[in-house]
This record gives structure tokens, sequence and C-alpha cells, in this order.
């Protein structure tokens, strides 16, 4: 792959960030035709297919690996697509659309946390008041449910919150292995392994689908397509290529874009009503990732694109 130019970088992160906002409103529209499990199976199958696609029309050809890097996908696999899947489509089904782009919010601080951790890089009182500030955010989220607690919309956002947290854990893993494996390659690859996952998983769970349940009509295929195709394997190709140039930090901070659109998207396309706890809880998580994230974590220095 060439270098891409910082404006270029900039363009498509900013088309990715509004296909993964108006995701949100596709998945939780989903969850009403689909079980959380197929679901996610079914959207992660269609991003492969896509991908295979690609790979075979940049490279002509599937990627070799050696076990160590194998492993290592294995792990990104595991947590940015079996663990996320599985948590981001059952915390939908439990919260809306709004608290999920708002939760996702604290993808640019989780993830400059992260790094900092892998990377060894110090934690600063601006930084820890950003954690909190952040967190205090989605509590107030979180709190705004009538009756909150462990209810089953408490549940939801703890588990959208969970799903940002395992998407942020593998990312630092992407940014050691994209020094040795173009972007594409590992974009492919882990979602290979971490569909495998979640199609085992299906068929060997409990409450096996049926016909009825993976084919409900035609909209709903319509926006697996589009999530499976579009936000998910052009929007985490553009994630990776972003990563391999910039570093996860900085390209996290593009996840600012996420719940403005998610907002926007769940009020115009799904009528979800915004109170002023949804603002207030916007505002600290805004608030706290700008504290968290500024000045930009230092981390290794970006690898050189492949």
């Amino acid at each position: 792959m060439k270098t891409a130019a910082p404006a270029s970088v900039q363009g498509w992160m900013l088309l990715a960030m509004l296909l993964w906002g108006v995701n949100v409103s596709a998945v939780k529209a989903l969850t009403t035709s689909f079980e959380s499990l197929p679901l996610a199976a079914l959207r992660m199958v269609m991003a492969c297919v896509a991908l295979t696609a690609i790979v075979l029309w940049r490279r002509g050809g599937l990627p070799v690996l050696g076990a160590r890097q194998l492993a290592g996908m294995t792990g990104c696999a595991f947590l940015m697509v079996y663990a996320n899947q599985i948590l981001f489509a059952q915390g939908l089904l439990r919260s809306t659309a709004t608290n999920g782009a708002l939760i996702m919010a604290l993808s640019p601080l989780v993830s400059a946390l992260t790094a900092a951790l892998v990377f060894s890089e110090r934690f600063t009182p601006r930084r820890m008041l950003g954690v909190a500030l952040g967190f205090a955010g989605v509590a107030a989220v979180v709190l705004s449910h009538p009756g909150a607690g462990l209810s089953s919309a408490g549940i939801g956002d703890l588990m959208l919150a969970l799903a940002v947290v395992s998407f942020a854990v593998g990312g630092a893993g992407v940014q050691r292995l994209a020094r040795q494996i173009d972007p594409l390659s590992i974009s492919w690859v882990i979602y290979m392994i971490g569909t495998g996952m979640l199609v085992v998983h299906t068929v060997l769970g409990p409450s096996r689908p049926g016909a009825a349940q993976l084919f409900p009509g035609v909209w709903p295929w319509m926006l697996v397509l589009f999530s499976g195709v579009a936000a998910t394997a052009a929007g985490n190709l553009i994630w990776n290529r972003a990563i391999s140039i910039i570093g996860m930090a900085r390209t996290a901070v593009f996840l600012y874009w996420v719940p403005v659109f998610g907002v926007a998207f769940a009020a115009l396309l799904l009528g979800e009503v915004l109170t002023w706890w949804h603002l207030i809880g916007f505002a600290a998580v805004m608030g706290g990732t700008y504290l968290g994230t500024r000045p930009a974590v230092a981390v290794v220095p970006p690898p050189r694109a492949l």
C-alpha cells in the first residue's frame, strides 16, 4: 500500500465515523428482527466476504503468516470481533441507540489509556481527571434510566462500555502487528478468525436459529448488508489502515465524531428522544476524552506504511 497523505487519512476516517454512527441505529433496528448472536455472526460473515474480495483483488492471493503472528491476530480477533460484537449486539438489545452512541464516545479515552498501559505512557493528573470525568458522563447516561441499577437497560449500557474496552485493547495488538503486516491482511485475518468463533458459537449454541429467524424480510437483510459490508468491513479496514500510519491513540481521536453522528441518526431514523441527562453525559464524556487524550499520547513512533 502507498502511504496516504494526512488530509486523505482525515477524510477517510470521517467517512468511517459516519458509517459507524449510522451503524448504531442499524444494529438497534436489527435487534427486533434477529437474535443477538445470529445477528453478530451474519454481519461478520458479510464483512468477511467483502474483505476476502478486496484481499484477492489487491494482493492476488492470501497472506502467509507465521505462528506468532497468527497467535497475535487470534487474540485481536477474540477481542475486536467475537467479544466486541456479542457485547455490542446484546447491549443495544437492552439499551438504546442514543445511549450506545454516547457510550462509544469513551472510545478515544479508553484507547489512549490502553496505549499508555501497553506502551508505558506516564499517567498525568490531567489524564486522570479525564478518566474520572469520562466515566462520570457514562454514569449519568446509565443512571438516567427509570429505576436505574442492575435493570436490563443498565446491564445493556455496561455491555456497551465493555464492547468499547474490548475493541480498544485489541487495537493495541493491531498497532504492534502493523509493524510487520499490511493493514488489509490484518483486517482480513482478524475478521475471518473472529467470524469463525461467532459462527461456531451460533451453531453450537442452545437456541439454533431456524430459516424463519434467518430470513425475516428484505429490509432487515438490506441493513445486514450495510452493517456488514460498509460499516464493518470498510470501516474497520479504514481504521486499521489509519492505525498503521498514525498510531492507535491519534486514530482514536476521530471517534469523537461517532456519538455526534450516532445520536443524530438515532433521533432521525428511530425517533429516540434526547433528555438533559443525555446532554450532561455527552458533555462530560467529551470533556473527559479531551483531557484524557491531550496532549497527544506519546507512543512508539507510528510504523512505516507498507
